[in-house]
Parts: C-alpha cells; sequence; structure tokens
C-alpha cells in the first residue's frame, strides 16, 4: 500500500538518526513500535510504496548529503522545519544559527514551496511576553524572506508531561509560564500575521481553529494539498486523519520513537525526560530496524512479525 510516511513527529530523525534512516531505505523497510498499544509492525519504505516522505527537524545541516541520495533514489519529499524563538532555557540542545543556514540552502537546492517553517511553539511567561514574540519573531521573518512561503505556528499544548516539566522549569529558574486569555492570543497571532505579510509570509495556525480568520489558515503539517501541487499536477487520492483535536493534517505512517530526541527542549510532548532521550540517542544502533531498540530484540520482534504474516499470508 502506497502511504505518506512522516519522518517523524516522535523524534527528530534528520538531525540525529540519519544513518539510521539511510540504513533503513537500503533495507527497504523500518519497524515500527506503536505508542498507543505497543503493538510492532512493518512498513515499506520502496520507493513504488511511498508517495512522498514529510521530514521534520530542528536542524537539516547533518542530513542535506542524504537528501541528494534519496532524491536519487526516486523519492518525493518535502519539509516541516521548526524554528522557534525560544531561549536556551527551553530548548538547550538547538543549533539555531546552522539551523537557519540549512534552511536557506534547503531553500535554495529545492525551492521555498518545498518548506513549512514551523514558529512552534509559543510559550508565553514573565519575561518572554507578547513583546518579546514580535520582537523575535520580526527578526527570523527578516532574515528568512524570500526562502520561506508559509509559517506554522501554535501556542504550547500543556500535556501531563510538559506540565510537569514546566513546574520544574519554573521551579528552577524562577520563571512562571503564563497561560493568557484566548483573546491575548488572537492578537498576538494578528501581530504576527501583519509581520509575516510584510515579508510575503503566509501564516497557519497548528490546532488552534480559533485563530483562523482572513489572514490566519488552518494549518495542514502533513498536507496532501502540497504534495499534490508539488508532485502530482494531475492529482492523487489522499485523505484527512486527524492526531489531535483541531488537527488538519492528512492520513500518514510515522516511523519514530519516543524518547529518542536529544533536543532537550522541556515542552516536548514526545520525550518523558531528557536523560532518557539522550540515553536512548547515545545507545542507539543504525542496524537495528526498530528505532532506539537494540538489534537482537528488534530482530527478534521482525521475526515474529514475519511468521505472523506468514500465517495469515500477508505479503510485506
Amino acid at each position: 500500500m502506497k502511504r505518506i510516511i512522516s519522518v517523524s513527529r516522535r523524534t527528530d530523525i534528520p538531525a540525529f538518526y540519519g544513518d539510521w534512516f539511510m540504513r533503513r531505505l537500503k533495507e527497504g523497510f523500518a519497524g515500527v513500535v506503536s505508542p498507543f498499544g505497543g503493538k510492532k509492525y512493518i512498513v515499506s519504505l520502496r520507493p513504488q510504496d511511498v508517495i512522498c516522505f514529510v521530514f521534520w527537524s530542528k536542524n537539516f545541516s547533518p542530513f542535506i548529503d542524504n537528501l541528494r541520495i534519496i532524491a536519487e533514489s526516486g523519492y518525493k519529499f518535502y519539509f516541516n522545519y521548526t524554528i522557534t524563538a525560544l531561549p536556551a532555557l527551553f530548548e538547550n540542545d538547538v543549533e539555531k544559527q546552522a539551523a537557519i543556514e540549512a534552511l536557506k540552502q534547503l531553500s535554495g537546492i529545492y525551492s521555498p514551496a518545498y518548506i513549512n517553517w514551523r514558529f512552534d511553539p509559543i510559550i508565553l511567561s514573565e519575561t518572554y511576553d507578547c513583546d518579546f514574540y514580535i520582537r523575535a519573531f520580526e527578526e527570523l521573518a527578516s532574515e528568512l524572506a524570500g526562502y520561506i512561503e508559509r509559517c506554522y505556528f501554535s501556542f504550547v499544548t500543556q500535556y501531563s508531561k510538559v506540565k510537569r516539566n514546566f513546574r520544574e522549569l519554573e521551579r528552577t529558574q524562577k520563571l512562571k509560564i503564563s497561560d493568557c486569555s484566548e483573546d491575548c492570543k488572537v492578537q498576538l497571532a494578528n501581530d504576527l500575521a501583519v509581520i509575516a505579510a510584510r515579508y510575503k509570509i503566509s501564516m497557519f495556525s497548528c490546532c488552534g481553529d480559533y485563530l483562523v480568520n482572513g489572514s490566519i489558515n488552518k494549518a495542514h503539517c502533513i498536507d496532501g494539498g502540497i504534495i499534490k501541487s508539488l508532485f502530482f499536477p494531475d492529482g492523487f487520492q489522499y485523505n484527512d486523519k486527524p492526531t489531535r483535536k483541531e488537527c488538519g493534517c492528512t492520513a500518514s505512517t510515522d516511523i519514530g520513537t519516543y524518547d529518542t530526541c536529544p533536543h532537550g527542549c522541556v515542552y516536548c510532548y514526545a520525550n518523558m525526560n531528557k536523560q532518557q532521550a539522550r540515553t536512548s540517542f547515545n545507545n542507539h544502533d543504525k542496524e537495528s530496524a526498530f528505532l532506539g531498540y537494540g538489534k537482537s530484540v528488534s530482530d527478534r520482534w521482525l521475526d515474529e512479525i514475519k511468521i505472523s504474516r506468514s500465517k495469515n499470508n500477508i505479503l510485506f
């Protein structure tokens, strides 16, 4: 079955696991453990089975040479590229200037149409208030003008693990995270949209339909429409499959693993804690079909899946 493959909402594969991903392409598949129930399955990565890769990263610098190989192998792809205004206090292992330079490089190689700039999330506090974000967004938008056409943004979603991380941040840094009113968020979003328009950048609200208006569109981070415009001018069939409330994403299959991204972002929903993610990265085995798991465990799971498929006459 042909699929859109998300690489990945759950971790930063381009920044940290390019060796693993290229090995998976060579072997033609990846193993995935569902974070919702633990089911293990195999996803084909053969060119004839991949509609498009959607790559997510905070820094594509380590992955640019791989992209050339991927394109030459016949794959299609575009980028969700996260560059926030947040200081190291919130994301302590992100090389922002290197990320900006890599974005410019990607835009030159492929075109601005291939890139969704994610100014995401916005986290308001006493120190990093609306005025801070207006100044920071102006600075980034002016630097990225001409290199991107679309900006996706959202206000942070405080899942339980995020709330726990915020409490620890507030305790250690004497910083109070604000949960401002909906009206406050609407005003800030509109102010950002005015700035974006000056730089010919379209704004898209991710999972925040109350922000959508004449100058702010609904976001589809995995977007069948973008894929159609880039690669299938005669059209192709796709369906929406939201991942959470007010999500506008097209159906896709994600091949990442939670608790493996060492960027150290305190707002991340995909990591239980920084140390666990760093340990997973330090111990990762590029030969394993399942990202974040050892090869011996991975091989055993592959054998079990193959036996089950054989019994049920399911082809790869």
